[in-house]
């Protein structure tokens, strides 16, 4: 439960309770008040929500945003906006879904229609008329302790260049700044586009070889035939003549760290070629007799499958970092929008002129609203490349859903929870043999989590 005070963050007083998930608002879009993006309303039943501070001896339970990070929910200021009631929206049961009445003079907008009473599910994303934009998902009431991690400025990227509020960002974030402190390899998984290199240098810088420069491959380019010269390094005039003497990756890495991303692009008979190396440290360089030993520490990312790298590769990268694409984080998917177009405008003038405000970019509530439930392949890359898209056919200062970004935002499909039946599911899991991650998208639900939940309600094996 919140410890309920006036002024100062709320803190957990009942532990065991605080950490279910439970459906909450996130605010995505604010149209005077950017500052506001990430910041986390969670419905009470019979409670308002509205303009003003909370005040003692109120006739009714009013309920407002904080800024959630781990182990604290600092209140955030009051609602400010003169065309925001004081009672603008009144809250009725929030366990499956958030039911909503609008009290005051601006109507909710749910999909393309206006209303004056809806009932918001986890994947919607609800808009009080022109003022605020909320993305409906769920959250613990408190985000657990998160060791080891600085807390930066709520909503912008960390010291590491990470951005997001999420519970899954803040669940990587904590995983990396424990694996760091550890001498053993470590396995980055993700799609593509989710940040798997951001991670892999933030191991590195904190961990004990951060001083050393991180050396850094992308297994798919290593020329066909020569990927033992690239990783091992090879005498003068071997394996071919003319060859010039090469120390390898792994030699460069010695003392430090090597990242060798998509190492799930390297044929598995070559994948082998890393056991003895990566046991003991001792490689060969083609053409010399003589062994090395290199003290260096493997950060490996894939996109594919733990599954598809060799099984006794795989066994060495004992630590595990999994990255959740934008489908698994889409409340941080505006805060990623602002710090890529920040980013853009620090080395665009042009862009800095016309699109921003101050350090805020505008950007309009339905492109807004488009890209946090557009259905992503290639993530944080392709929404950078919408932005770009809405950047260069946006016609005001604003950047807009423009017929032409509007044509590359796929809209994801899902039917509601409860229609799904048991055996919707059961199918779903036997088509892909058990694994969730492609089940849940098959299903059309808005997380891995829902269809945990669905499972667990349901009483379908895990």
């Amino acid at each position: 439960m919140f410890e309920t005070t006036l002024d100062g963050p709320a803190r957990k007083t009942t532990p065991d309770d605080d950490d279910v998930a439970r459906l909450c608002l996130v605010v995505v879009w604010a149209g005077d008040d950017p500052d506001r993006v990430g910041e986390v309303l969670f419905p009470e039943e019979g409670g308002v929500f509205g303009r003003g501070p909370l005040e003692d001896g109120d006739d009714e339970r009013r309920v407002g945003l904080v800024r959630q990070q781990p182990e604290k929910n600092a209140r955030a200021a009051p609602l400010e906006s003169p065309f925001l009631s004081r009672r603008a929206l009144k809250f009725g049961d929030s366990s499956d879904a958030i039911e909503i009445e609008v009290l005051g003079k601006k109507a909710i907008v749910l999909g393309d229609a206006q209303m004056r009473a809806a009932t918001i599910r986890e994947g919607d994303v609800v808009e009080i008329e022109g003022l605020y934009s909320f993305f409906c998902t769920r959250r613990p009431a408190f985000l657990p302790e998160s060791p080891g991690v600085k807390l930066t400025r709520f909503g912008r990227a960390d010291e590491h260049g990470s951005v997001g509020e999420s519970a899954a960002a803040w669940s990587v974030r904590t995983s990396v700044a424990f694996y760091a402190k550890r001498s053993a390899h470590v396995l980055v998984t993700g799609p593509s586009g989710s940040g798997k290199e951001l991670v892999a240098q933030a191991i590195h810088r904190l961990s004990a070889r951060g001083r050393k420069e991180l050396v850094s491959r992308n297994a798919a380019t290593f020329p066909s035939g020569l990927i033992d010269a690239e990783l091992f390094g090879n005498l003068a005039n071997y394996p071919n003549a003319g060859m010039p003497e090469r120390p390898g990756i792994i030699g460069q890495a010695d003392g430090s760290t090597l990242f060798l991303d998509e190492i799930g692009e390297l044929p598995t008979d070559l994948q082998a070629h890393l056991l003895r190396v990566l046991d003991s440290g001792e490689y060969q360089r083609l053409g010399d007799s003589r062994r090395r030993v290199a003290d260096f520490r493997l950060v490996a990312a894939t996109n594919r499958g733990i599954e598809e790298l060799k099984e006794d590769v795989a066994a060495r990268l004992g630590l595990r970092v999994h990255l959740p694409g934008l489908d698994e984080r889409r409340e941080d998917i505006p805060l990623l929008a602002r710090h890529l177009l920040t980013r853009a405008a620090a080395r665009d003038a042009q862009i800095k002129e016309r699109f921003f405000e101050g350090d805020e970019p505008r950007l309009h509530a339905d492109l807004v609203r488009a890209l946090v439930l557009h259905d992503y392949t290639t993530h944080v890359r392709e929404l950078e490349s919408l932005l770009w898209k809405s950047a260069s056919t946006s016609r005001g200062n604003s950047l807009e859903l423009t017929k032409d970004v509007a044509k590359l935002i796929k809209l994801v499909s899902r039917p509601a929870p409860r229609d799904l039946a048991a055996g919707d599911i059961k199918a779903a899991l036997a088509k892909h043999d058990g694994v969730k991650d492609k089940a849940w998208r098959e299903l059309g639900l808005p997380s891995r989590h829902a269809l945990h939940r669905l499972m667990k309600k349901m009483n379908i094996p895990d």
